[in-house]
Order: C-alpha cells, then sequence, then structure tokens
C-alpha cells in the first residue's frame, strides 16, 4: 500500500512550522500530538485532509466523539440553524427549546426503565465532568463514600475520575476484577473466568472481615476502551447489576465511549439488558462538541439547588449537534449497520492473526475494535500464559499506519493494543482500505527491527493506566 495520497490543497512550509510550535508552546502532558505528528486543515467523514498534502483515513475519531465522522452534513445544519435563528449561545441551566429538543431525543433512545423514571443532569463539557457528578449523586444519595470499581478501568483525568481508574494510588476504592478472556488472571478465561471473577466480589462484598464497607455505588464500563478494548461478558454484567441491586449499591454505566451505536446497540448495557442506576454520557452526544450529562433514576435525585453546577453547562450548539446527530443514528439504524460491519471486520482481522504470530488477539464490539501486539518469541510454552505485550512492536505498527495514511490509537496496560474506533458511517468500501493499510503496516512492522517506542511515539500517560480521552 502507498504512503499517504496528496490532497487537493497543500500549505507550503506551513506543517512543519506549526508542529515546531506546538511543541515549542504546549505542555508536556500533550498526547495524541506526540504519536500523529499532522496538522488537520479540512475533514469530511473519514478523511482528514494535513497541511503536509495528504490525506488520512480517521480511525480515531475523536477518540470516539465523532460518531457521524468529520463534518456530517446533519451536524453542521443542526449548527448553522441554531447560529442564524440568533438564539444565545450560553445559557447556564436556563430552558430553550434546543435543550428540550436534545432531552427528547436522548430520553427516545435510552433503556425504557430509565427514560420513565430518569431524570438528567447537564454537567460540564468533558466526560470525566459527567463522572465525577455520578460519584458525587451516589455519595450524596446513599449517605455512604466509598466505591467499587475494576482494574483496567479509565473514567477520566479529574481527581475523581482517576481514582477509580486502574492506576489509582491511595484512594478509598475497592478494585474488583474485570473478565479478560484473553489475559485472564485466573488463567481459565471465558465463562469460567467471568464467573470466578463474579464469585470474588460477590464473597468481598459479603465477608464481613473483606475489609469493604458497603459502598455509595459501582461504576463500569461496559466495554472498556482505553483499558484494551475488553468487552464486559453479558452474563458477567447481569450478575454485577444483581450483585449491586440486592445489596442497594447504584450501579453506575460508564456510556461515554461506547455509547450511540458504537457497539452494535445504541447503548452498550442492551447487550446485556440491564437497565443501570446512573448513564454517564459524553463523547458523541455533542455531535462533536462538548457536551456530557448523566441519567439517573429519580430515586437518587436529592441534591439541593447547586448541589452540582457547571457555568458551561448550556452548549447549545452541541445539543442542537447531539439532537442531529442521535436522531440521524436512531433513524437510520446505524447500531445494527456497526454490530453488521464491526463483526466482520473482526473476522477479517483474526484472519490476519492468523498470519501474523505477532497478532496476540483480535476483539472488540460493533465498530470498537482492538488487535493486541505481542512478542511470541517470549512466549513461555510452559507456562500456559499468552505471549508477552509488545508495546514496542505496537507503536511501530502505528507509525506504519500513519505512513499509509491510517490514524489508529494505543490503548491497554502496556499500550500494546491498536485501536480502531470509525465512524459509524463508515462505507463497507472504507473498511476495506482501513483493514488493507493495517494488514500491511502490520507486515512492515514484523519485518523492520524495533526498539522501545520514544517519548514522542509512545503516550507516557498510559504508562500509568490512564488516558486522555474523556
Amino acid at each position: 500500500m502507498a504512503v499517504t495520497e496528496p490532497a487537493m490543497t497543500a500549505l507550503p512550509g506551513a506543517h512543519e512550522g506549526i508542529l515546531r510550535r506546538q511543541s515549542l508552546r504546549e505542555s508536556a502532558a500533550r498526547t495524541y500530538a506526540r504519536s500523529l505528528p499532522i496538522v488537520p486543515v479540512r475533514a469530511r467523514g473519514l478523511t482528514i485532509e494535513g497541511a503536509d498534502g495528504r490525506r488520512y483515513l480517521d480511525c480515531l475519531s475523536g477518540a470516539g466523539t465523532l460518531a457521524l465522522g468529520h463534518n456530517h452534513p446533519v451536524v453542521l445544519e443542526a449548527i448553522r440553524r441554531v447560529l442564524d435563528s440568533g438564539a444565545p449561545l450560553h445559557v447556564l441551566d436556563l430552558a430553550t427549546p434546543v435543550k428540550d429538543a436534545f432531552t427528547t431525543e436522548l430520553f427516545a433512545t435510552l433503556p425504557r426503565e430509565l427514560a420513565e423514571h430518569g431524570r438528567i443532569q447537564f454537567c460540564g463539557p468533558a466526560g470525566t465532568d459527567a463522572v465525577e457528578a455520578a460519584l458525587k449523586l451516589v455519595r450524596t444519595a446513599t449517605g455512604r463514600t466509598g466505591m467499587l470499581a475494576f482494574d483496567g478501568a479509565y473514567h477520566g483525568m479529574t481527581a475523581g475520575a482517576l481514582a477509580v481508574s486502574g492506576g489509582a494510588q491511595d484512594v478509598r476504592v475497592t478494585r474488583l476484577p474485570y473478565p479478560h478472556n484473553y489475559r485472564c488472571p485466573y488463567g481459565v478465561g471465558g465463562e469460567r473466568g467471568a464467573e470466578l471473577a463474579a464469585r470474588w466480589t460477590e464473597h468481598l462484598l459479603d465477608d464481613p472481615k473483606g475489609g469493604v464497607p458497603a459502598p455509595a455505588g459501582m461504576i463500569v464500563e461496559p466495554v472498556q476502551g482505553e483499558g484494551g478494548v475488553n468487552p464486559a461478558p453479558d452474563a458477567w454484567l447481569r450478575r454485577m447489576r444483581e450483585i449491586t441491586a440486592s445489596r442497594s449499591i447504584p450501579l453506575i454505566a460508564d456510556e461515554v465511549q461506547t455509547g450511540v451505536g458504537r457497539t452494535g446497540t445504541f447503548w452498550a448495557v442492551e447487550h446485556s439488558g440491564i437497565v443501570p442506576d446512573v448513564m454517564v454520557l459524553s463523547k458523541a452526544i455533542g455531535g462533536s462538541l462538548p457536551l456530557a450529562v448523566i441519567v439517573y433514576r429519580d430515586s437518587l435525585d436529592v441534591w439541593k439547588p447547586g448541589a452540582h453546577a457547571g457555568t458551561f453547562r448550556g452548549n447549545q450548539l452541541a445539543m442542537a449537534a447531539g439532537a442531529a446527530t442521535l436522531a440521524h443514528v436512531r433513524e437510520n439504524g446505524l447500531a445494527d449497520r456497526a454490530a453488521v460491519l464491526g463483526a466482520r471486520m473482526l473476522g477479517q482481522l483474526q484472519g490476519l492473526a492468523a498470519d501474523h504470530p505477532c497478532i496476540g488477539d483480535v476483539r472488540g464490539r460493533g465498530l470498537m475494535i482492538g488487535v493486541e501486539l505481542v512478542d511470541p518469541a517470549r512466549e513461555d510454552l510452559s507456562s500456559g500464559n499468552p505471549a508477552p505485550p509488545d508495546p514496542a512492536l505496537a507503536a511501530a505498527v502505528q507509525r506504519e499506519c500513519l505512513r499509509r495514511g491510517l490514524i489508529v490509537e494505543l490503548g491497554g496496560r502496556h499500550s500494546s493494543v491498536v485501536r480502531l474506533l470509525p465512524p459509524l458511517t463508515l462505507t463497507d468500501e472504507q473498511a476495506v482500505a482501513v483493514l488493507d493499510r493495517l494488514a500491511d503496516a502490520v507486515a512492515a512492522a514484523a519485518r523492520t527491527p524495533h526498539e522501545g517506542a520514544d517519548a514522542e511515539a509512545g503516550d507516557a500517560h498510559r504508562r500509568a493506566g490512564t488516558g486522555p480521552a474523556h
């Protein structure tokens, strides 16, 4: 596969200068810019055009934010209507026709039980703000403080969200085992591994000497994204719902990255049929613009006025873009489309894995796909464990993808999982192009000796088990 094709218009000399000034001016905390040294100047759908004159297929999609891809016509039209109407763009938490239309569309997509007995809280503009609101809500409603969270989790970068994420230290959070089929901590995987994880959770909560007082809530991702694209088994998630409901522990589902059709159902909890007490929503619900909310059972609505606030809760443009996105996904069956196309892509990637021992596992749900890169030469066959992860090879694959005009992200505990988050509007032809470029990149990286990823190619935040995506 050839390197990226030239775009229609380039900005001579601008590319290097912009990147150089970014490196000089922006903080050391910058992440995506290190491994993706491109300067987008225009975009449409799956395609980004860079200032270097190249076109790229974007399978990062704003870390899952762009359900409809870049600049979808229904999103642009919704934004223009608000701008042309003269409506205020900033309204705090006042009621507006735009907000009413958004909440009406959102509630039409929710699990029926939650929609019929739900309340919505508009939070700050990022998903991590909604996580903070959810934690505060259940602590206020229960009068308890401790939280249950899972190893490998990622819920955001603010203090409370980091506390319930996998790399947290010195916090009042009980860490529970999240099922893993490929790297099962119990060495069995599958249904048996998930059952053991559930039994451990139940035992810990019921053991009077377990050291876990009654918690305020449990927070879980239906698919761990930054954690390496690990889907929760449906039966296990139902067990978590039974365990929490029988003990009056509110269950929080973090659907920031999995929501709005991404996994093949409108909300990922629908795969298991559970109804959580709280849903944390952001990313795609804003139609590419900043928006974050929590939706929760009305029985938890014990906040006093002003108990959770924020200046930018009333983003009218995001609500208009979000309502248009939600409606387009719902009316055009894009969740079902993601399920079908995602299953086909997973099958093709599993075929690729059969030809490349460096691909240890292919997993995901819908258009949320992960390919784990390993070092087969270091596999200890006597141990029964999978080959160790190979983050340097994953970083090399990401670089080779970028050379071929494909933008992918890395995730997982060791940044060894290549992640695909294409827009739900992905066509069959585009899917073929994505997989062709990825296959070519894997082959090229596997042929080339590689050492540890340098600071610019690797994301330092993941060395601590966290990510930037909320």
